[in-house]
C-alpha cells in the first residue's frame, strides 16, 4: 500500500480510503466489521463515514469495529456533518454552530472515540456565512475533539472564500476537500485541483466509479435496472434525472469501450482500471471507495496494483477530456442561486 500526505498536514494516509456509507444500510453490521478488518490488514489506514449515513448507524458500526480490533490509534478517522438527522426537528440539520457542535458530540459517542481526525462539512449551505461554521470548527479543534477540518462537495470559489476567512479571522483552516470525481466528470481539474495544489489541500474524491457505471455492468442499449442507484435518481428532482441520463450518454459508452480495451490489455477489471486512473491523477490524495460486499472490496483493492502509463492517459483523455464531461455536480445540484447569500 502506498501512502501520501493528507494535504499540508504531513499525516500519512493510504491511497485508498474506505468509505462506510453502505454500512448499516446495504451491508450488514457483521459484514461491515469484517470489511473494516480486512481493509486495515491490507494497509488501508483511512476510514470515512458521516453522521447522516443511516442516521448514525454507520458511525456506530465503525466505532464497534475499531473497539473490537483495537486499531483506533493506527487509523485516520473521518466523519461529516450537515445532513438532517431528525425529520421532526427543524434544528437538526445545517452548518450552523449549534448543529455542528451538537453533532460532533454525538459522532464522538457513536464512534466510541475521544477525537475525530478529520471533521468535514458535508455540503455547503448558502444561507449560513462561512465564519459561523469556521468559528464552531475552530472551537472543536482548540478543545481537542477534532484534529483537522475539511469540506465535501464545495466548489472552488467557496473553498477559497473559506481559506480567506480563516486567514482574516485567525481560525483553523480547511485542509481537505471531498469532491465527486471520475472519468466521466473531470470538472474539478479546471479550478479545484489547481487550487488544492496551490494551497496544500488534499483531494479525496468520492464516487470514483461514477456510482457503479464504470464497473462495466451497464451495456449500451440496456434498460436501467430497477435496483440501481440510477433508477432511484430518476424518481427524484430534475438535476438527478439529468445526471442519470448523462451517465448513459454516447460519451459515457465511448469511455466504457476504451476502458474495456485497456483493461483487457492489463488483465484487470474495468472498475480496477477506472479507480487506478483516479489514484494516479495529479493532485489526488486518496479516492473513497464504498464497497457493499467483501467481493466488491477485494476488487477495489486490486486497483492499487494497476499501473497507468502515459499511453493509457492519452487514450482515456481522447474520449474523456474535462470539456466533454457531464454537467458538474456543483452546478447541477449544490448551489442554490435563489437563496440569500450572507457574507461574513
Amino acid at each position: 500500500m502506498e501512502y501520501r500526505s493528507l494535504g499540508r498536514t504531513g499525516v500519512q494516509v493510504s491511497t485508498i480510503c474506505l468509505g462506510c456509507m453502505n454500512f448499516g444500510d446495504k451491508t450488514t453490521e457483521a459484514d461491515s466489521m469484517d470489511i473494516i478488518d480486512r481493509a486495515l490488514n491490507a494497509g488501508i489506514n483511512f476510514l470515512d463515514t458521516a453522521n447522516v449515513y443511516s442516521r448514525g448507524v454507520s458511525e456506530e458500526i465503525v466505532g464497534k469495529a475499531l473497539k473490537r480490533n483495537g486499531q483506533r490509534n493506527k487509523i485516520v478517522l473521518a466523519t461529516k456533518v450537515h445532513g438532517r438527522m431528525d425529520d421532526h426537528n427543524l434544528l437538526a440539520a445545517g452548518n450552523n454552530r449549534r448543529h455542528v457542535i451538537e453533532q460532533c458530540e454525538a459522532s464522538l459517542r457513536r464512534l466510541q472515540t475521544d477525537f475525530i481526525d478529520l471533521y468535514q462539512i458535508h455540503r455547503p449551505e448558502s444561507s449560513v456565512p462561512i465564519d459561523e461554521t469556521l468559528r464552531a470548527l475552530d472551537d472543536l479543534v482548540t478543545s481537542g475533539k477534532v484534529r483537522y477540518i475539511g469540506t465535501s462537495t464545495f466548489p472552488a470559489w467557496q473553498v477559497l472564500e473559506s481559506l480567506w476567512a480563516s486567514k482574516e479571522l485567525g481560525l483553523n483552516r480547511f485542509v481537505t476537500e471531498q469532491p465527486p470525481y471520475h472519468i466521466l466528470d473531470r470538472s474539478i481539474e479546471r479550478e479545484l485541483v489547481p487550487l488544492a495544489q496551490s494551497y496544500g489541500l488534499a483531494i479525496l474524491p468520492w464516487s470514483p466509479l461514477a456510482r457503479g457505471f464504470l464497473s462495466g455492468k451497464y451495456q449500451c442499449g440496456m434498460e436501467i435496472p430497477d435496483d440501481s442507484r440510477f433508477a432511484s435518481d430518476l424518481q427524484k428532482s430534475s438535476p438527478f434525472v439529468r445526471r442519470a441520463h448523462q451517465h448513459f450518454s454516447d460519451m459515457a459508452y465511448n469511455v466504457l469501450e476504451t476502458l474495456e480495451e485497456i483493461a483487457a490489455e492489463k488483465n484487470c477489471t474495468i472498475s480496477q482500471l477506472a479507480l487506478a486512473w483516479v489514484i494516479r491523477q495529479p493532485g489526488i490524495t486518496s479516492p473513497i471507495i464504498g464497497p457493499r460486499t467483501m467481493a466488491h472490496f477485494e476488487e477495489n483493492l486490486g486497483a492499487v496494483e494497476v499501473e497507468i502509463t502515459a499511453d493509457d492517459r492519452a487514450r482515456i483523455d481522447a474520449v474523456s477530456e474535462p470539456e466533454q464531461g457531464i454537467v458538474p455536480y456543483y452546478t447541477s445540484r449544490m448551489i442554490d442561486f435563489s437563496a440569500p447569500r450572507y457574507r461574513w
